[in-house]
């Protein structure tokens, strides 16, 4: 099958970059030329010079343009689509409203989010009414070739968006917040950006090889009148569990 992406943004080039690593011919258009010079080392990497190009020679397109510009977009390129899969990966643009725009035509959703770039995403499909089987493992396939995938329900894509498509920027924030601290104390910046990421994706880790819940593991590291209950203590007392919690909630509100 071959690929198209339509916006080369950070998450354009996330799975642009994702998909060429693997060696998926992959047809690549922005409006901006500095992006797409980006990939043109690529072997697999065909960079073309309009929207319709893209269309006109792939199997299946991502649309990566921002949430306000898809209708431009869709206006422009319907006129070429015929048995090609469009690929939204914005709740903002669901199955409905794509609907509205390609009555009839191969709709399906994909929220990844931007460790696609060094294959770490995690992928939420959610495959319209007019996509077969064979074209959703196929579809699938290809974009496990940049990390995890998990079909979702529709109803539960956005949800899906708010976790894990929004969770990198909290996990940098709490790395950059850990790492003024760690800096306020001592450390050298490269030091604690290193040694606090590095703590990040071993946790995580654990708790996908161990398969225990998460309390369980926090637990295992907090001994009686120890720093960790202490420095948890505190993070309870300044509703860390809470913000969190909030962050999410108001992303479903929206």
């Amino acid at each position: 099958m071959k690929m198209g992406i339509i916006g080369l943004g950070n998450m354009g080039s996330a799975m642009a970059s994702g998909l060429l690593n693997n060696e998926i011919e992959t047809f690549l258009y922005d409006r901006d030329e500095e992006k797409k010079e980006t990939f043109k080392d690529f072997k697999n990497a065909k960079i073309v010079d309009s929207e319709n190009e893209v269309v006109k020679n792939s199997d299946a397109i991502i649309l990566t343009v921002k949430p306000f510009v898809y209708d431009e977009v869709l206006e422009k390129i319907k006129k070429d689509i015929t048995d090609q899969i469009i690929i939204s990966v914005t709740s903002s643009y669901d199955l409905k409203k794509l609907e509205e725009k390609l009555p009839g035509k191969k709709l399906l959703m994909a929220m990844p989010n931007t460790p696609a770039k060094i294959l770490n995403s995690m992928t939420g499909i959610c495959p319209g009414e007019n996509i077969s089987r064979e074209e959703l493992e196929e579809i699938r396939e290809i974009l496990s070739s940049f990390g995890e995938t998990e079909i979702v329900e529709e109803k539960n894509i956005k949800i899906h968006e708010a976790v894990c498509g929004c969770m990198p920027a909290y996990v940098y924030m709490f790395i950059e917040a850990a790492a003024d601290a760690a800096v306020s104390h001592g450390m050298k910046r490269d030091v604690a950006y290193k040694c606090i990421s590095q703590a990040v994706l071993g946790s995580a880790k654990l708790v996908r090889d161990s398969e225990l819940h998460p309390g369980v593991l926090k637990d295992q590291v907090t001994t009686p009148a120890g720093t960790t209950i202490k420095g948890l203590k505190s993070l309870e007392k300044d509703g860390f569990r809470s913000s969190i919690i909030n962050a999410i909630d108001s992303i479903m509100e929206k």
